[in-house]
């Protein structure tokens, strides 16, 4: 049996993908001489947040995902950052090839939310392979990748940053129910205002009376609802 071992080398945001893409460039090692004509790989990435500090503001900004910092013991769980497949090409002893992850702004995403509150530093990420190798002289043979085959790899927070202003200069990602959005569009479009900035302002800024909006109607009760708060 061959054996596989993995490294991450580095990582860097991807400038000409479509939507926010970061790309990782991986070292894999077969044992032996014996060639390999092909290695599909499973990778599963996982944040490991107990594996760095935190500062007050980080902290404040993890509350949401892990409680007080006096939980954190039982509280700072790995959080699922990605899964993607990969198709190694033939090689003999080592090579090297880009793992290309596709990511998200979502705040509604747990990975995305711990990596926006991170102020600087690094994120300690933990890359779990598995998979199907084909070897062999003369011919081949269909060897398994063992589930145990891990890389530890630190990425830096300004990695995931550049990559996230490439896409969304100075801004945010909010997901809204679809009657949410068509109210907006409404309020938008009846007050003349001319962007979604401008929308959200005006619906900051309104001072109405703190009375409960009625049920159904999701303009009301997004006005009704929304105050003035950190980002």
């Amino acid at each position: 049996m061959t054996e596989f071992s993995f490294a991450c080398t580095g990582v860097r945001a991807d400038r000409y993908a479509a939507g926010p893409t970061l790309v990782f460039r991986l070292r894999v090692t077969a044992s032996g001489d014996t060639p390999v004509h092909a290695l599909a790989l499973r990778c599963q990435i996982r944040v490991e947040p107990a594996r760095r500090g935190y500062g007050a503001a980080e902290a404040d900004g993890l509350a949401d995902l892990f409680g007080e910092r006096s939980r954190w013991g039982s509280t700072l769980q790995p959080v699922q950052f990605a899964q993607i497949s990969l198709m190694v090409p033939g090689f003999t002893g080592e090579t090297e090839a880009d793992l290309v992850v596709p990511c998200t702004y979502d705040m509604d995403i747990a990975a995305t939310r711990y990596l926006t509150a991170l102020t600087g530093g690094e994120v300690p990420l933990l890359m779990l392979f598995s998979g199907t190798a084909f070897t062999g002289a003369g011919g081949f043979r269909v060897e398994p990748v063992p589930w145990d085959r891990e890389a530890v790899f630190r990425m830096p927070v300004a990695t995931w940053r550049e990559m996230v202003e490439q896409h969304f200069p100075g801004c945010g990602w909010i997901r809204l129910p679809r009657d949410t959005m068509d109210a907006l569009l409404a309020y938008r479009s009846r007050h003349a205002l001319p962007s979604w900035e401008a929308t959200l302002k005006a619906l900051l800024d309104d001072d109405g009376g703190p009375a409960d909006p009625p049920r159904g109607d999701p303009l009301r009760a997004l006005t009704g609802t929304t105050g003035r708060t950190d980002p």
